[in-house]
């Protein structure tokens, strides 16, 4: 009898531990309306191909809530990007620095500045960054899909690592040329590229990673991340969260109890460049080889009981770019009507980043570390480099990166790009050279913490 009581109170024991955790999983529409500007105002939309949502999961159980939301758009900046945070946190009952916001980064989707669009409107010009009233109303929204959410979490005693090699989707911008001298011009597609398309695929991380989270043997959630820019074609007008969004909706289908969330890894610099060439059937393909992957992850899960969530944030200066062309003189000097609109739109985006830069802002580099996972979120277009870093700097574990946090760097490249001439680092790129020491730094603090 002493045996089969303790049994009972080891059992009973047990789930109190493994009810110490639950999540709140999330899904809101944020597709944009007809006419808003996209990619940062180069293009308005005209249609609607499929619809773009933030999708994500609140995690409870922690010394307070933390927040993880992949968005379907290009990029979140600046004072945006600050309310998103508030916005989400004050649903979740968590602080900003404990939401997570990454963007997926398709193209044919909107750049969110609200400074910026508030500089072209005071200057009067035709750029039109992102619809501030919009915006608003979709952060609005999505608080709102959150805080409803928060009424019924979900138990969780277990977190899934999961991984699989993802077939000829990415491919690095940097590749070889006959001569032996460096190339950076592999973009998204390359139909006239041959050179591009032969080139090996470079520095790339071919691994898709998924983190899930279990009530026992039942799947809550999934998030899957990937390095690799997610466009297959794009400028025509029409709004879609392209071959991911659809990869992403099949997997959806296939587990209906279970969120499948997808982001975007590191990606600054690795395209689908070598493998497409732009068609519009490609778009299907490429969904076809990272549902593959996605659901090979899947099956290779691996179940771990959840027994920690600790979160860990760094700040890191980066400096604003300074080259001719982005100081604060000449971004200024481009806010005349005669200026191209998208280079309007650079220009203040430009600037609503040095504004804050120069008023002493730091990046938030955070991590929400499970024990046997940690998510990493970094900023920007951080190029693949810092993710495999992330991955070097904890061989003991699952590291998960999540690129395109504060979005307002742009581009960040390492000393190497800068020293080759990454002709890519022309315009959409605002930290100034000598950024990779102070971001790895940071990437280690949080991430080798205890």
């Amino acid at each position: 009898m002493k045996a089969i009581a303790l049994l009972h109170s080891l059992a009973f024991a047990a789930s109190l531990t493994a009810a110490e955790f639950s999540i709140v999983p999330f899904s809101a529409d944020v597709t944009v309306p007809l006419g808003h500007g996209m990619m940062g105002g180069l293009w308005k939309s005209t249609s609607v191909a499929d619809p773009l949502f933030a999708k994500g999961i609140v995690i409870l159980g922690g010394d307070k809530p933390v927040v993880f939301v992949s968005v379907d758009w290009c990029e979140i900046r600046n004072e945006a990007f600050d309310r998103w945070r508030q916005a989400l946190g004050e649903a979740a009952g968590t602080t900003p620095e404990r939401v997570l916001v990454s963007c997926i980064h398709q193209h044919d989707a909107p750049v969110a500045d609200l400074e910026a669009q508030r500089i072209l409107e005071r200057h009067k010009l035709i750029g039109s960054v992102c619809d501030l009233a919009f915006h608003e109303k979709a952060v609005r929204g999505v608080a709102e899909v959150v805080r409803a959410a928060m009424k019924n979490p979900k138990r969780v005693t277990h977190i899934g690592i999961g991984q699989a090699k993802v077939e000829r989707i990415s491919s690095n911008r940097r590749y070889l040329l006959p001569d032996g001298k460096p190339s950076f011009g592999r973009g998204s597609a390359s139909a006239k590229n041959v050179l591009a398309r032969d080139a090996d695929e470079g520095t790339i991380d071919p691994w898709l990673k998924t983190l899930s989270f279990w009530n026992g043997t039942n799947a809550v959630a999934a998030l899957s991340g990937y390095a690799t820019h997610p466009m297959s074609y794009y400028r025509t007008g029409a709004v879609s969260a392209d071959f991911p969004g659809d990869a992403r909706a099949r997997r959806q289908r296939e587990t209906p109890d279970c969120l499948q969330v997808y982001f975007s890894g590191a990606s600054g610099n690795v395209t689908a460049g070598k493998y497409n060439d732009g068609a519009r059937t490609n778009r299907v393909a490429l969904a076809d080889r990272l549902h593959t992957g996605m659901t090979r992850a899947w099956t290779q899960t691996q179940r771990h009981p959840l027994q920690r969530v600790a979160f860990r944030n760094t700040q890191v200066r980066l400096e604003p770019r300074n080259h001719a062309g982005f100081t604060v003189e000449d971004l200024q000097r481009k806010l005349v009507p005669a200026t191209d609109h998208f280079q309007q739109c650079l220009a203040a985006m430009g600037l609503s980043w040095r504004q804050r830069a120069d008023a002493g802002h730091k990046i938030d580099v955070p991590v929400i570390d499970l024990g046997a996972a940690q998510l990493l979120l970094l900023p920007g277009e951080s190029y693949v480099e810092y993710q495999l870093a992330a991955q070097q700097m904890r061989p003991d574990s699952f590291v998960l990166v999540a690129g395109y946090g504060e979005g307002a760097t742009g581009y960040v490249p390492t000393e190497k790009h800068w020293a080759e001439g990454d002709g890519n680092l022309g315009d959409w790129c605002w930290v100034h050279p000598g950024a990779e020491k102070p971001l790895l730094d940071a990437m280690r603090r949080v991430l080798t913490a205890k």
